[in-house]
């Protein structure tokens, strides 16, 4: 019976995957929004009904794919810090070597990309499912943060008054230990970082920035700086 299982759920896996491969055919060439299950059957020579087995709906199927994108940007950005970490590298390297393998992944996996951090899909609401998986960049960046905090300390200037309690909330709710200004300066560099790769991916820097790859390597120090980060 256990060789039986064991094959059923080795099966189980195969399909899986390849109803997820063809999903990702289904965004590149559509757009998530157009995203269908029965369209999804029909390219494997599946009836709908086995599919559902599997994705009892298009929202878990989406679902499914952006856990599977968030995982793999976010394992694409821990790799880089521990690398860099491992060859000693200061929290500035450290931040740089986040932020480009971050953009290198979105290069390569553009779609993904979209799927992530573009226009939200009509229809969809993210379950708390995607949480986790999402965290993972900006957990990798707070952890440099926060290195460079215990080491050498960070410089930022005082906050406004009115931010002040909203950058403490930030602060004790998903970067605890640091100080309010951190958050604050983390949130945005987040924001600012996917803005640049988005601009990059979408188009929107045609006939602007032609040597992309030196603008994002020193729009990405101008962050590391932003979070105060010190120079060396």
């Amino acid at each position: 019976m256990s060789t039986v299982r064991g094959a059923r759920e080795r099966a189980r896996i195969e399909v899986t995957a390849a109803i997820k491969d063809e999903a990702r055919r289904a965004l590149a060439a559509e757009g998530a929004a157009k995203l269908s299950l029965r369209a999804v059957a029909r390219e494997l020579g599946m009836v709908s009904s086995a599919l559902y087995r599997y994705f009892p709906s298009r929202d878990e199927l989406l679902t499914a794919l952006i856990v599977d994108a968030y995982n793999s940007v976010g394992a694409a950005a821990e790799g880089a810090d521990a690398r860099s970490l491992a060859a000693g590298g200061t929290p500035r390297a450290r931040w740089a070597a986040v932020c480009g393998s971050v953009r290198d992944w979105a290069l390569e996996h553009p779609h993904e990309y979209a799927l992530i951090y573009g226009s939200p899909v009509p229809g969809y609401t993210a379950p708390l499912d995607t949480v986790g998986p999402a965290s993972r960049v900006g957990n990798t960046l707070i952890g440099i943060v926060r290195a460079a905090c215990e080491g050498r300390g960070i410089s930022l200037p005082p906050l406004p008054a009115e931010l002040r309690p909203e950058a403490a909330r930030m602060a004790a709710d998903f970067a605890e230990g640091l100080p309010p200004e951190a958050a604050a300066a983390l949130v945005a560099a987040w924001a600012q970082l996917v803005g640049l790769i988005s601009f990059e991916l979408f188009g929107q820097f045609d006939r602007v920035v032609e040597d992309r790859g030196a603008f994002f390597a020193h729009a990405a120090g101008q962050l590391a700086h932003g979070v105060g980060l010190p120079a060396v």
